[in-house]
């Protein structure tokens, strides 16, 4: 019995590291989508906030986030705040030996939850791109990585109050997701928008990226990572059920950002005459939160028509925002933000364990945490360091400014 307790160990244990992986490598995806809805001159900058950005996140999770998020709470509603526990909460590493035993190193769920944290961060950086500095953008990441995104992490995951209420979020449409995306509200709302988004007589501009082919292979980038996003957060596979569930899973999860694609490209045909490619594209990223929430319990048809209606909310909201001159280069806070509650809501479909009341009730505490203490943040930064550049240094491009080379010189003239 024990050695087939430590085989379905192992097999967990890979299991959740090889789908950790996979979440990292959405990193990529995020990079490659950015970079790619950018203007050339701010390609190089954007890149190097992707990889220092998850850099930081992983590093302020070992030091301090983890800890916070699963650590010993001093209550329901309040999280433990010690660094370096890590080490405190992995003793059980060795054996699997008797039923009270981890399935998995709990160093693989340390690995698979850091990799989520820098999701969320990866989400702000593309929605303040092109006008905010450097530094003050990788400052608030420690910020957000080590303290903001664990304590509403522990109230849902580390189960603290919001858990204990029946709040349902199966992989992180409001952990993740949701809070990436208020997040990145704060900071645009303190930032502003890009010189010429938006003339005086209230028309909205259009700043067409760079570089179409790599924002599309960065979706399919971060489509294939959300195999591991969702199907990871099932935690294991090692016998029939959960074998089922995760296959299940898989097909939800693809099925929704089918219907996304589908559904968004439908509606920006209808709304603007054309098959807009960047809608289109995130149409796939909103099917995909979408159905985060609850990739479990919905049959594949009804996860097809999840990750449809997110498509075409994705659109609505992303003019909505230019409406209202919120500028977000990429999207990021329609597909994260107005999807990720929509996929919150739409748990409600198929979880008979879900209700209106706890939705509702985590919805509110994780924005008005998320909001609350970024928009903070965000101001203490504006005014110790600032936070947009001049408008000189805007015009010359974001890679001048802070990186001092080009992503593609051979391509620009001065």
């Amino acid at each position: 019995m024990e050695a087939i307790l430590e085989v379905k160990y192992a097999l967990d244990t890979f299991y959740f590291l090889v789908c950790g992986a996979l979440v990292m490598w959405m990193a990529a995806g995020f990079t490659m989508l950015e970079a790619g809805l950018v203007r050339a001159k701010n390609t190089t900058e954007i890149l190097t906030k992707n990889i220092a950005l998850y850099a930081i996140a992983c590093t302020m999770y070992l030091i301090c986030g983890y800890n916070i998020m699963y650590g010993d709470p001093i209550s329901s509603f309040i999280p433990g705040f010690s660094v370096f526990g890590l080490t405190d909460h992995t003793a059980e590493l060795v054996t699997a030996g008797g039923d009270d035993a981890p399935y998995y190193s709990k160093l693989s769920d340390f690995f698979f939850q850091v990799v989520f944290v820098a999701t969320a961060m990866s989400i702000v950086s593309g929605a303040v791109a092109e006008r905010m500095k450097l530094w003050a953008f990788l400052t608030f990441c420690v910020v957000l990585t080590g303290f903001i995104y664990p304590v509403q992490g522990f109230w849902k995951w580390g189960g603290g109050f919001l858990n204990e209420l029946g709040f349902l979020d199966f992989a992180g449409s409001g952990v993740v997701h949701m809070t990436g995306a208020v997040a990145a509200l704060a900071g645009v709302l303190l930032l502003g928008a890009r010189k010429g988004k938006y003339g005086k007589d209230g028309r909205i501009n259009p700043i067409p990226g760079a570089n179409l082919p790599l924002a599309t292979l960065g979706t399919f980038i971060l489509w294939l990572g959300w195999f591991g996003f969702n199907g990871g957060s099932e935690l294991k596979l090692s016998d029939v059920g959960e074998a089922n569930a995760v296959a299940l899973i898989f097909v939800n999860t693809n099925a929704a950002a089918a219907g996304g694609v589908i559904a968004a490209l439908i509606t920006a045909r209808l709304m603007f005459g054309k098959a807009d490619l960047t809608m289109t594209l995130n149409g796939a990223l909103a099917g995909l939160v979408a159905i985060t929430a609850e990739p479990l319990t919905p049959s594949p048809q009804l996860a097809l028509l999840i990750g449809a209606v997110g498509g075409m909310i994705v659109v609505f909201s992303i003019i909505a925002l230019d409406k209202i001159k919120i500028d977000d280069p990429v999207g990021a806070i329609s597909v994260h933000g107005s999807v990720g509650i929509w996929g919150l809501f739409a748990v409600l479909l198929s979880n008979p364990d879900a209700t209106l009341v706890a939705q509702l009730t985590g919805i509110g505490v994780i924005f008005a945490w998320v909001f609350v203490t970024s928009l903070i943040v965000w101001g203490i930064i504006k005014l110790v360091m600032g936070l947009r550049v001049s408008e000189e240094e805007e015009e010359e491009g974001m890679d001048f400014v802070d990186c001092g080379m080009e992503a593609y010189p051979e391509f620009t003239s001065k």
